[in-house]
């Protein structure tokens, strides 16, 4: 018995001295985000572990709460009173269930002693090679399952990582995986390995908006933080802007989604060259119509920018036919009011199960004007601060949430809000920064 006591006095006490040391708070950090790939429960699990290490851990002389973590709380606080108007409160109880990371997160880094870069970075260290880890399972996965269907379509798109985990979402996680390793000044061989592998899944999961904002950051990222010569960043820019244009054209799966949003731009209902041969036509519907034409047919087809258009366009009348400026519909709770749109202007009703995949006119169907502003507050000062701090890393996450928001309702999500929260807190409470300088 003494034995068993003595052992585990002694693992207590290792425990205790890799909390101090931040050894353990790194670990578990970094599994709540190498998780995200993983099933729903997974995630849940490392965040109650990581929530309940850091309670339990907690010192009354560390507790400290800054704006940085005050605003996402007051967003839940937000979150929770509409239960008060919302117009399905089974669907607010349930959505305050799923958002309550926005709450407890935050507390818990209020109780954290202080982080600084080097912690942050080891934390981006072991992610970016879990994430490069992913992608070369789901690659070989692939390879499997084309060796067994001979359907290229395996290798592209949802189609390579599932529709449940989402293309988009692996895509912006691969992403920010890519910039640790292109910031990295020293690279070994695997650094350089890990960041090739992220780079072609980036291409292959296609995801336009992800692959443009990526190459736009790089081309920040080699012009003001970089310091190679100027030959060295020509020959780089110059790579992978070349790269880049040739994947777009040679690469079929690629080449079709950028180029269905490029016709849809100028051609209104154009025939859809995507559909299987034994079904009837279906035809494109253009921004021009996704905005302005009042019924649309049971086989129009709304490209990704034409949809959300549309969903801007329904929630602007919906402002206008319903008292929601201030309070929103609810948590969770603008669903119906999206499908009662979808049927008044005739859309095919699976277009009903959509949101609106745009994150600031989801805050704002839901939680009013107030919750818009403070996700806009968030963004903006993640931005300010990753600029202050000469931090590419940090400016690239907050880029990137900038630019995705426009086009996902990523905070409807598990793990859109686990992502969110977690970098955002690590990035905007952490002292001692210096300017960028990853030599890990």
């Amino acid at each position: 018995m003494s034995h068993t006591l003595n052992y585990s006095k002694k693992v207590f006490n290792k425990i205790d001295e890799l909390w101090q040391n931040k050894t353990l708070l790194i670990m578990l950090l970094s599994a709540i985000l190498i998780t995200l790939p993983l099933k729903h429960s997974i995630g849940s699990l490392s965040c109650i572990v990581f929530i309940v290490v850091s309670f339990l851990k907690s010192k009354k002389a560390d507790f400290s709460i800054s704006s940085v973590l005050f605003f996402p709380m007051l967003l839940y606080f937000l979150m929770f009173i509409s239960l008060i108007w919302t117009i399905d409160s089974k669907l607010t109880i349930k959505g305050l269930q799923k958002e309550i990371l926005f709450l407890l997160i935050p507390l818990a880094f209020c109780f954290l002693s202080k982080m600084d870069r080097n912690h942050v970075d080891k934390v981006l260290k072991w992610f970016s090679f879990g994430m490069a880890g992913f992608a070369v399972f789901y690659f070989l996965k692939a390879i499997v399952r084309f060796i067994n269907s001979g359907n290229k379509e395996v290798f592209f798109y949802h189609e390579l990582v599932t529709l449940e985990l989402n293309a988009i979402y692996m895509a912006v996680f691969s992403s920010l995986a890519m910039f640790y390793f292109i910031s990295k000044k020293q690279k070994t061989v695997i650094d350089k390995t890990g960041l090739l592998i992220l780079i072609a899944f980036i291409f292959l999961l296609s995801s336009k908006n992800i692959i443009i904002v990526d190459l736009v950051m790089i081309v920040i990222y080699y012009s003001f933080f970089d310091s190679i010569s100027l030959r060295a960043k020509t020959i780089i820019l110059s790579t992978v802007l070349i790269v880049s244009i040739t994947s777009i054209i040679f690469i079929k799966p690629v080449r079709d989604r950028f180029m269905i949003e490029f016709e849809t731009i100028f051609v209104d209902g154009s025939l859809n060259k995507t559909i299987k041969e034994n079904q009837g036509p279906i035809y494109n519907i253009s921004l021009k119509q996704a905005w302005n034409q009042d019924q649309f047919q049971q086989n129009d087809f709304f490209p990704g920018t034409a949809f959300r258009l549309f969903q801007i366009r329904i929630f602007n009348e919906m402002l206008q036919e319903e008292n929601i400026f201030f309070t929103g519909f609810g948590l969770e709770a603008a669903q119906e009011k999206i499908k009662n749109k979808v049927r008044e202007h005739n859309l095919y009703p699976n277009y009903g199960d959509f949101n609106f995949h745009n994150e600031y006119v989801q805050i704002f169907a839901e939680l009013g004007i107030f919750g818009f502003l403070l996700v806009v507050s968030m963004l903006f000062i993640s931005l300010r601060k990753g600029i202050l701090n000469k931090d590419f890393i940090h400016i690239a996450f907050s880029v990137s949430m900038i630019i995705l928001f426009l086009t996902e309702s990523f905070l409807s999500r598990q793990r859109g809000i686990i992502f969110f929260i977690i970098f955002y807190c690590m990035f905007n409470v952490p002292t001692n920064f210096k300017e960028q300088k990853i030599e890990q």
